[in-house]
């Protein structure tokens, strides 16, 4: 950056252009990659489940939990909804499903369809050449006790354990001893999860399947397994409906509050720091183009919180430049020349820079980790505007200032006799 400040500064303002047109709402923005927008900017519904897990050990919650959420996830995907928000909730011991549809159409349909019972069953395989038949049975979740994720003594290979009830038990051994050396297909939702090879037939109501599994698939299998299997029905408590005017509405009262904040923000800086402001309102710009650029390419879906978020940010990008610019003037005062003071005033500056963006940044991680969707939006919002932001006053302002502010040149009198 010593060497060749100029060079810096022009590739970081040509990726700035490049982000300005990527995120532009229109033509080129929208052709390469659309924005994701959030159920409150959109439209869509917000669906609340209670899901009853009074029959299920205290042990089995979380994958009981996690396997309704990913069932869901994949009923909701049938509607072609954008993006859609599956999450859990808990208070105290009431356990919650949380729907975000954004943009759906027929909601009526999706609730329907969201509040069934994941259906688990097992099905026999018969291959006729290049055609697969899937052979319905009996055999379904109902019949299970439950699945564990287990590993194999030798190899600690990841595995799934399934046991069985007594009837469930007596069913599995038939169908085990009619298809030894055949697939044996498992769905769940008419979705095939799984088609493990029967090697032999199986009694006592417990089965071992095994693979060339992760960890994760291994997790996610017992998951499936659980969900279709143990009794966890769900309950619909809430519904809100936001329309797509209201979104829209929303939207666009939040983008016309960001441009009246930074407009204002910029001529506070111009109007008090003048020549130094012009640099921090550049710098200004170019934050808000890559913060935006980030939000797109990550990509996150944009909610009125994290629009909020981001406001709020554009005013704490130019805090970092007071800091440094106040520290400056001091050092001028004391009769350092203008790059000398420069450099001793981002040298004060940066610990008080660095102290408080930290302290922000904990906050934010905080509120990702330990709050709800719309808090989380927010959250996530700040703290990449944060980052960026210290990017901005720590690199792009001194770039713009290395290149631009010069010492005064001193005058030489000459005296002729």
């Amino acid at each position: 950056m010593r060497k060749n400040p100029g060079v810096i500064l022009f590739l970081i303002i040509l990726v700035a252009v490049v982000a300005a047109f990527f995120v532009y709402p229109k033509n080129f923005g929208v052709k390469f990659m659309p924005w994701r927008l959030g159920l409150d900017l959109t439209g869509g519904s917000h669906l609340v489940y209670n899901v009853d897990l009074s029959e299920v050990k205290s042990g089995e919650r979380d994958l009981v939990l996690n396997g309704l959420r990913d069932v869901i996830e994949r009923r909701v995907n049938f509607f072609g909804v954008s993006e859609p928000q599956v999450y859990l909730a808990q208070s105290a011991n009431n356990y919650q499903i949380v729907v975000e549809l954004a943009g759906i159409k027929d909601v009526s349909q999706a609730i329907q369809e969201i509040g069934a019972t994941p259906l688990l069953d097992f099905r026999e395989v018969e291959i006729n050449g290049s055609s697969t038949e899937f052979i319905r049975t009996n055999l379904t979740g109902r019949y299970i006790t439950g699945a564990q994720l287990t590993f194999n003594p030798n190899t600690q290979a990841p595995q799934v354990s399934i046991s069985f009830n007594d009837e469930g038990g007596k069913i599995f051994e038939m169908m085990t001893a009619k298809n030894v050396g055949k697939p044996l297909a498992i769905f769940l939702d008419s979705a095939l999860i799984e088609m493990p090879t029967v090697q032999e037939k199986i009694s006592g109501g417990q089965a071992l399947i095994t693979g060339k599994f992760t960890l994760d698939e291994a997790k996610k299998l017992v998951e499936r397994f659980n969900a279709g299997a143990l009794p966890a029905p769900i309950t619909l408590v809430s519904q809100q409906t936001v329309s797509p005017s209201l979104g829209a509405d929303s939207l666009k009262k939040g983008i016309i509050a960001g441009i009246i904040g930074t407009f204002l923000v910029m001529v506070f800086m111009i109007a008090y720091y003048r020549f130094f402001g012009i640099f921090a309102v550049i710098a200004l710009l170019i934050y808000i183009f890559l913060t935006l650029g980030i939000f797109k390419i990550i990509p996150i879906t944009l909610t009125l919180a994290g629009l909020a978020g981001f406001i709020l940010t554009i005013g704490m990008a130019v805090d970092a430049n007071i800091l440094i610019f106040e520290r400056t003037k001091e050092e001028m005062k004391k009769g350092f020349s203008r790059t000398t003071a420069i450099e001793e005033g981002f040298k004060r500056a940066w610990p008080s820079i660095r102290d408080s963006n930290t302290s922000t940044i904990i906050t934010a991680i905080i509120l990702y980790f330990f709050t709800s969707s719309f808090v989380k939006g927010f959250a996530l919002a700040l703290l990449i505007g944060v980052l960026v932001s210290m990017f901005s006053a720590i690199t792009t302002t001194r770039l713009l200032l290395k290149v631009f502010v010069k010492d005064e040149k001193q005058r030489v009198s000459t005296n002729i006799n």
